[in-house]
């Protein structure tokens, strides 16, 4: 059964916020100066990882000052729900990756199923670096995937929305990062 908007509106009034906005502001100006002295100088491919890439990645754009290029691709594992399933690849990248510096940004790194999986394609697909950039880092020792090489924030595991990260298909735009209330997982 979905979620209703007036679910939602009750999620988003009963949440913690962990993060407000002058962070996650600050948050993507070090990551934006990290980037920049990383791969500033190699043409790099920037592709979004749809939908929780979204925000991030047009938010970590305009603070970037060097010529890139934007792609972005479609792969989840979610699907509106709140834990992950099987991986569905609904949108491959449209540039070429073959010698290409690829960044991947997405919103969050938690388990890392997803991330792993796309850096296994960028590099079966020829690119040269394959680097990630995420906004959130979820604190815990389930991960499949190695660190992102950029992160903004850490956090706690819990189950968290904003910022592009979404409860149930609403609130990835939520203004902060929040933590649903236990009762609402």
């Amino acid at each position: 059964m979905s979620t209703s908007f007036e679910t939602a509106q009750a999620v988003l009034a009963r949440a913690e916020c962990l993060h407000s906005v002058a962070e996650i502001d600050a948050a993507f100006d070090r990551m934006a100066a990290a980037i920049t002295a990383a791969i500033g100088e190699r043409k790099p491919l920037v592709i979004c990882v749809m939908q929780g890439g979204l925000i991030p990645t047009g938010l970590l754009l305009s603070r970037l000052s060097f010529p890139l290029q934007v792609d972005y691709l479609h792969a989840s594992r979610y699907g509106g729900r709140t834990r992950g399933g099987e991986l569905d690849w609904k949108v491959l990248p449209h540039h070429e990756l073959n010698g290409r510096t690829v960044l991947l940004v997405d919103d969050i790194h938690d388990e890392g199923v997803t991330l792993k999986a796309i850096i296994a394609y960028c590099k079966q697909h020829g690119a040269a670096q394959v680097l990630s950039a995420v906004l959130v880092n979820k604190l815990h020792e389930r991960k499949a995937a190695p660190p992102a090489d950029f992160v903004g924030l850490d956090v706690v595991d819990r189950y968290l929305f904003g910022y592009g990260m979404d409860y149930k298909g609403y609130l990835r735009n939520a203004p902060g990062i929040y933590a649903v209330c236990s009762d609402d997982e």
